[in-house]
């Protein structure tokens, strides 16, 4: 995705100030409510992503941003099962930590990304930039995304300012949706 620079400097400042003000935070109260309000769904669980054993360093030095054991992410509006339209609506829940966006290094941030249709990950290494992986480097915490009829497997993942997973991995249950 490109932008004009005083674009990319607007959004970025508009999500350093969500940051700074907590309005880039989901609390677990909100989930703990979303999933017992009747969002609950009796379809059976999607089989998890393959992931690489996370490492706190990687081999070139790096060491990993540290999760909270407690940091959770979660898909607020959609549950697996659903059967919905395109574009879907997607709404990032985070809980235990907060959101920053690509490029700033704050302890106890990250960034959103959306795995549509992916096996496997690499939690050692920096998320790739396609169709099937999503970056929400602006700090956004909802998208709309157009997908083909169809069923689909979504997944949240949150990265830190270099778009690597943290140490541990926070990410999300793995849910199935059909698109009409």
């Amino acid at each position: 995705m490109t932008f004009a620079p005083r674009t990319a400097q607007i959004g970025l400042l508009a999500a350093a100030l969500l940051v700074l003000t907590g309005c880039a935070r989901h609390d677990h109260a909100a989930m703990h409510a979303m999933h017992h309000g009747g969002m609950m769904t009796s379809a059976a669980p999607t089989a998890p992503v393959s992931m690489t054993q996370s490492t706190p360093t990687l081999g070139s030095g790096y060491k990993k941003v540290a999760a909270a054991p407690e940091a959770k992410v979660y898909f607020a509006n959609l549950r697996n099962g659903a059967t919905v339209t395109s574009p879907v609506k997607v709404v990032f829940g985070l809980s235990g930590m907060g959101v920053a966006p690509a490029g700033v290094e704050k302890a106890g941030t990250g960034h959103h990304h959306l795995l549509i249709d992916v096996a496997a990950v690499d939690a050692n290494a920096p998320l790739p930039a396609n169709d099937q992986y999503r970056h929400f480097g602006l700090g956004q915490t909802e998208t709309s995304v157009e997908l083909k009829p169809g069923t689909h497997t979504l997944q949240l993942i949150v990265a830190d300012q270099n778009h690597i997973p943290h140490h541990p991995v926070v990410i999300s249950e793995r849910i199935t949706i059909t698109v009409k």
